[in-house]
């Protein structure tokens, strides 16, 4: 009738609103006539359902409902290998000399060499001692080691006495102290001296193992601090092993590593390998930094932690900045409020000819530092990350998120402790700075 216009409009949705309440409210009979209907539906459903389900699908599509096929339960087979401890060769416990022979096969079976395959270096030399600059073989060659290993032996083989007996006092004093849960007092000691030596502000310093944990707790802290995730980082780089190290490396190392990283934003070195950034140093600069602006700019200040950059590149070429490239992106990072770290692992404690890297580049001053190889010679692991007044009194009431079961191990501080004195009292950079016109030539 609404259909037809026989019915005035109000009145028509009074009636149909009517029908929709009584719709809504069934009788009794109705109601229980319909609860069964609706359960004879399921039930139904149920059944088809089940069927379907353990059919092996239709034509043209197998096993299109084998997912929802469980298997009946059955018992797990309970594993049955032997996990007792084998039964160690008798030469463990004599003094005896091994043969060559034996301690080969030794390290064929059962050693794993870094970052490369093992098989292409199996026949690496076996080193028995060093002494000065020289490494001596078991087959009683003489090794002139000419890159201080990894670029980290800074002092040689041949342990200062007053490095070797602190080593010894600590050995026998504390050989051990978690350093979250206790200060043992050479900390306190090579904290400040180091708070002393360095420039500016850096007051604030972490003790990790190594300089790949020193730089995965650097930008950690980073976004820490800042609450932003991105961290700039070159292509020619190396930054470490870890995780979050090795993401941010630019080297070919990195690629380990890039599925488990995420927030690191690569940039051209002001030494590109196939293109020139301008024939003059001062152009290759001002473009270089252009680039990195404009980079800046397109992923957003606000989300940018910190530009994390070796002073001197290393392993990625022994690459040195040209002038005015380092004071430009101290600019940068200050006009855009973003933090700089310098990854002074290989080049800091005299490598350079400067107790940092960085005082090379008039006016630079990072708001993290870190460092390793020379902090202890490598006569035992330890790194360092220092950091700025303003970064250290967050950290004081803030967490600093970081931590290892051999952070400022009370050993390897003592020796970086005595270390960092010889190497102020013996004048090494001195040294550094008579060698370099030499080794020039």
């Amino acid at each position: 009738q609404l259909k037809q216009g026989m019915l005035p409009r109000g009145r028509a949705v009074v009636q149909a609103a009517s029908k929709v309440v009584t719709r809504a409210n069934p009788t009794p009979a109705r109601s229980a006539v319909g609860a069964e209907q609706s359960r004879s539906r399921s039930s139904k459903a149920a059944s088809a359902w089940s069927r379907l389900s353990h059919t092996d699908g239709a034509v043209g599509y197998p096993n299109v409902n084998t997912r929802y096929v469980h298997d009946p339960y059955s018992p797990l087979t309970p594993p049955s290998e032997d996990n007792s401890l084998g039964t160690p060769d008798a030469r463990h416990w004599t003094d005896d000399k091994w043969a060559e022979s034996d301690l080969r096969q030794a390290s064929e079976d059962h050693v794993m060499l870094s970052w490369t395959a093992s098989e292409p270096v199996k026949d690496l030399p076996f080193i028995e001692r060093g002494e000065g600059v020289y490494l001596y073989g078991s087959d009683g060659k003489k090794y002139l080691d000419w890159t201080s290993q990894a670029v980290c032996v800074n002092f040689g083989y041949t342990v200062p006495e007053t490095v070797r007996n602190a080593i010894t006092e600590q050995l026998d004093s504390l050989p051990y102290l978690y350093g979250g849960l206790g200060l043992v007092p050479v900390r306190a000691k090579l904290a400040k001296l180091l708070a002393e030596l360095s420039p500016g502000d850096i007051t604030g310093f972490l003790f990790p193992s190594g300089g790949g944990e020193a730089n995965e707790a650097a930008i950690r802290m980073a976004r820490l601090y800042t609450g932003r995730q991105k961290i700039f980082t070159q292509y020619r780089s190396y930054h470490g092993g870890s995780s979050s190290s090795l993401g941010a490396t630019g080297d070919f190392r990195r690629r380990f590593a890039e599925s488990t990283t995420h927030g690191f934003v690569k940039f051209f070195n002001p030494q590109p390998t196939t293109f020139s950034w301008g024939a003059t140093d001062e152009t290759a600069t001002e473009r270089a930094l252009q680039c990195l602006e404009e980079q800046f700019l397109a992923e957003g200040p606000e989300s940018i932690a910190a530009v994390l950059l070796e002073s001197i590149v290393g392993a990625g070429g022994v690459l040195v900045p040209p002038d005015g490239y380092m004071t430009g992106v101290r600019s940068l990072c200050d006009k855009y409020g973003v933090l700089l770290i310098l990854d002074e692992v290989m080049v800091g404690f005299g490598r350079t000819g400067k107790f940092y890297g960085f005082q090379h580049f008039e006016g630079v001053i990072p708001d993290i530092v870190t460092s390793a190889k020379g902090l202890t010679g490598s006569f035992l692991p330890l790194a360092m990350v220092g950091v700025r007044q303003k970064i250290k009194d967050h950290f004081w009431k803030n967490p600093v998120g970081w931590g290892a079961t051999y952070h400022a191990h009370p050993v390897a501080l003592a020796c970086a402790y005595e270390t960092v004195k010889y190497f102020m009292k013996e004048d090494v950079i001195g040294n550094v700075q008579k060698m370099e016109p030499i080794m020039m030539e």
